[in-house]
């Protein structure tokens, strides 16, 4: 059995309907549509999202995160209708000031009420923020993808891009992955919808260096290690950010086929770091959530064997 057809037994033995709906999307021909009504369960009335979208937090309630998750499941289905209910709802939940910090005008990272279900340690609240644009750098790139020009919210989003360029411009990110994930789609939506705002050329060299930075290139570590690999970037021959990167990027193809387990899925470099249970559940959504990723990373690169 090759690497495609195990990958798809364990999505479809493992999986969430969220992430199985994508792995049809991606690979058999599935709508959608379909993405979307099982990604809509995930949406509270507030607009936000919730219910362990971001597997490793339980919270059922609308947060920050959560609703980026959401954000980057839409971007990778190519979805473009911003009357949608799914995307009208989320910018009536980003219009609110939900866990929104007014003095640094960025979204909180973590919110009180992750404490009250299980989750991984650093989902945890304890009344502080770093805030280093995650998620706000991401959220104001959706806001800048979907709201209307005209309107308060989007220029809200504008502000905020701004001011997160400036502070990715300063120096600021550290090669931290997350962080710099949530750089990638700002800088996408301010080339399309507000290319006079900012430097794009000085965004897009320091994305480049911070890209870089936040890989590791010492491929040794990563069977072994929690770290970052080209595919956390989606790079692929195409990619910006492919000519730094290629040893790492062609290398991480052999990985994938390498470090594949017999179940079809691939390991889970991480713990929560505490005594919730839940973790074994939400370990094996994450593999899921892998095999799909790891399939189209290797499609990037040659045709899948089916």
């Amino acid at each position: 059995m090759n690497t495609y057809e195990k990958a798809r037994q364990y999505v479809y033995r493992h999986a969430r309907p969220v992430d199985l709906a994508r792995w049809q999307y991606h690979f058999e021909g599935g709508s959608r549509e379909n993405v979307l009504h099982a990604l809509s369960f995930y949406q509270n009335e507030d607009g936000g999202f919730g219910h362990g979208l971001e597997a490793d937090n339980l919270n059922p309630a609308s947060s920050p995160i959560t609703t980026l998750t959401a954000a980057d499941i839409l971007e990778e289905i190519g979805m473009d209708d911003a009357a949608h209910p799914i995307i009208q709802g989320m910018l009536r939940y980003l219009n609110s000031g939900d866990s929104f910090d007014r003095e640094h005008n960025q979204w909180l990272n973590t919110i009180p009420t992750n404490n009250d279900y299980p989750h991984a340690c650093w989902w945890g609240y304890d009344g502080k923020d770093d805030f280093r644009y995650n998620p706000t750098a991401g959220l104001a790139a959706f806001i800048l993808r979907y709201a209307d020009p005209a309107s308060a919210l989007w220029a809200k989003g504008l502000e905020i891009a701004k001011e997160a360029v400036n502070w990715f411009l300063a120096g600021n990110g550290n090669g931290e992955r997350h962080v710099v994930g949530c750089f990638l789609p700002l800088y996408d939506a301010l080339k399309q919808h507000a290319p006079d705002a900012t430097d794009l050329s000085a965004f897009a060299a320091a994305l480049r260096e911070q890209v870089y930075a936040s890989i590791t290139q010492e491929t040794e570590k990563w069977a072994v290690e929690y770290v970052t690999k080209p595919s956390a970037f989606r790079i692929t021959p195409e990619s910006a950010f492919y000519a730094d990167n290629a040893d790492a990027a062609r290398y991480e193809c052999r990985f994938i086929r390498e470090m594949q387990s017999e179940d079809g899925s691939w390991p889970i470099t991480w713990q929560w770091w505490n005594d919730y249970k839940e973790y074994t559940l939400c370990a094996a959504w994450w593999r899921a959530v892998f095999c799909i990723e790891n399939m189209l990373y290797l499609r990037a690169y040659e045709p899948l064997k089916k």
